[in-house]
């Protein structure tokens, strides 16, 4: 009977923290880069009380919003052939690379503002970056390694590639995604020598 009940509470405290992420991320998505605990609380439908119960602080909370977003990203993520040409892995790594920034975007504004005081949000970027790196190797690892000088070309692509360059053109120049991705695919046309 006891284990039906702590069987119950941690289901209930699961629900709750499911419901607690997703209107964090909501409301970035919203524009709202800087919730406050009771606005998230108040989305989900709980105290604060019972917020702060669930993730600590908000570190805790962070640390939970970035694992959802972490996952978001591992279901955008598609299989690039790496049999292919030049030109197709090209193609097929900047429109899934699109669908990912687009995804994130509201997280990575968010982020920028807190990374300074928040431990999760450095450790996000790093993780990111991380991912990022190996997806360039496993896209044009044949193309880094026959380079003259493969740190340069790998850390050029991560560069031409990263949300940063996407930010520029997205958030501070107002092009469209579409526009973006072709910026993103003239750049790495370029530097892996496909033109």
């Amino acid at each position: 009977m006891e284990y039906r009940q702590t069987d119950g509470r941690m289901q209930r405290s699961e629900r709750t923290r499911a419901l607690v992420v997703q209107a964090h991320a909501d409301l970035l998505r919203e524009g709202n880069l800087t919730p406050t605990a009771a606005q998230v609380a108040d989305r989900a439908g709980v105290s604060r009380r019972t917020l702060w119960s669930n993730f600590g602080d908000t570190e805790g909370l962070l640390r939970n919003t970035v694992a959802y977003w972490f996952r978001l990203d591992d279901e955008l993520r598609g299989e690039i052939d790496t049999e292919a040409p030049l030109d197709v892995r090209i193609a097929q790594f900047c429109e899934e690379r699109e669908r990912r920034l687009v995804n994130i975007a509201p997280a990575a504004r968010a982020a920028a503002l807190g990374e300074p005081h928040s431990p999760a949000l450095r450790e996000s970027r790093q993780g990111h970056i991380q991912r990022l790196r190996e997806d360039l190797m496993t896209a044009f690892g044949p193309e880094i390694e026959a380079a003259d000088d493969p740190q340069i070309l790998h850390d050029a692509l991560v560069a031409v590639v990263s949300w940063n360059a996407w930010a520029i053109l997205y958030d501070d120049l107002g092009y469209g995604a579409e526009h973006c991705r072709r910026v993103m695919e003239h750049s790495l046309r370029s530097l892996l020598g496909a033109d």
